[in-house]
């Protein structure tokens, strides 16, 4: 496998390996855009707030930090396992399943729905569009993949992971947005409690914010707030309705691809920029970027970090268009594939397919 860049991990301190950053409590990330719809392609803002989130959970819960250590810890040894039988020598990991990084893992899903108005409310047929752009991104047979440059074309890669709508279930609420404190995630708050979070993806629907497209859990939180957030007009592809015209969907992020990028998150993907200036993502063969792109960036968009002459702008780990996304690398399914894995953080939530 072609290295890009060769990221030292083990040489910086926790809190940057993290991703935590100085933000305070009150800094609220926004887009160009609001949330009836109308965004600026061109926008240079947050379009997730995983890591505000993650930093506001380990500062409320100091223990927090010390387990993503550990999530850390085991997935650089995995990589480093896996790495070797690349190269013809014994991996030090136990195996199952999930060790063969091609062996596909099937991912159960239920979706839930909070909804204040009618178009809030998004169809079934809209639900499964999004089901199938995961299927179609997380399996490398997008479409789009091929428009990969030649630069990165040797490290797009097939995830291996499948994943199945189980359920939908839906509540309306006189609430008109809700925030990145988690609230839609409990009863008790006027949400919806996750189903089964140990061994299902829970994937609430609801309006956020704020501009927020979404946000996801890293692993190690707490299992009752575990799995992703996104809004409603930024959930599905009409490309793969059967009544396309009933979508609410917004353009630039009308594709599907912010649950693609979050769902990204919740499998232990950092930012491709690291959340820094020329920062690492923990990934060896993902170019360093200077910072997040925006737009539909030039396939050469040239990078100002030493040793980076070109930036992977199309990952879906960056922040770029729905449309000019299409592509995870080589490394970053093998650092997805760590958690499933024999003393990860997320065994229980795969079965392996044969």
């Amino acid at each position: 496998m072609r290295k890009v860049s060769r990221k030292l991990l083990f040489s910086l301190p926790l809190a940057v390996m993290l991703g935590c950053t100085v933000n305070s409590p009150e800094d609220e990330f926004a887009l160009e855009s609001t949330v009836s719809g109308s965004a600026n392609a061109q926008g240079s803002g947050e379009r997730c707030a995983t890591m505000k989130v993650h930093e506001e959970k380990i500062k409320e819960n100091p223990g927090l930090l010390k387990k993503m250590e550990e999530i850390e810890a085991h997935t650089q040894r995995f990589m480093q396992s896996h790495e070797s039988k690349v190269n013809g020598s014994s991996g030090d990991i136990s195996t199952n399943a999930v060790s063969d990084v091609n062996a596909t893992i099937e991912i159960p899903v239920v979706v839930n729905v909070i909804y204040n108005t009618t178009q809030q409310n998004i169809s079934d047929d809209q639900i499964q569009s999004q089901i199938e752009v995961l299927n179609r991104d997380y399996r490398a047979t997008n479409a789009d993949i091929n428009n990969v440059p030649t630069t990165f074309s040797g490290l797009k890669s097939d995830m291996n992971f499948h994943f199945t709508l189980k359920n939908v279930v839906r509540k309306q609420s006189s609430k008109t947005s809700w925030g990145t404190r988690d609230a839609m995630k409990s009863s008790n708050k006027g949400g919806i409690s996750p189903t089964s979070p140990t061994t299902t993806l829970n994937i609430w629907v609801c309006n956020i914010g704020g501009g927020i497209l979404g946000y996801a859990q890293f692993p190690g939180g707490s299992a009752s707030t575990d799995g992703v957030v996104i809004g409603p007009e930024f959930f599905g592809n009409k490309a793969y309705m059967a009544s396309p015209a009933t979508a609410y969907l917004s353009a630039p992020y009308d594709k599907g691809r912010t649950a693609t990028h979050e769902v990204g998150h919740w499998m232990n993907l950092r930012h491709i920029w690291g959340d820094a200036t020329c920062g690492s993502d923990l990934v060896n063969d993902t170019p360093t970027h200077n910072t997040a792109n925006y737009g539909c960036p030039a396939p050469d968009h040239k990078s100002t970090c030493a040793g980076t002459p070109v930036e992977m702008t199309m990952n879906y780990m960056d922040y770029t268009d729905d449309a000019c996304m299409y592509m995870f690398s080589a490394g970053q399914k093998t650092r997805s594939r760590a958690i499933f894995a024999t003393g990860g953080s997320r065994t229980g939530y795969y079965a392996a397919v044969q």
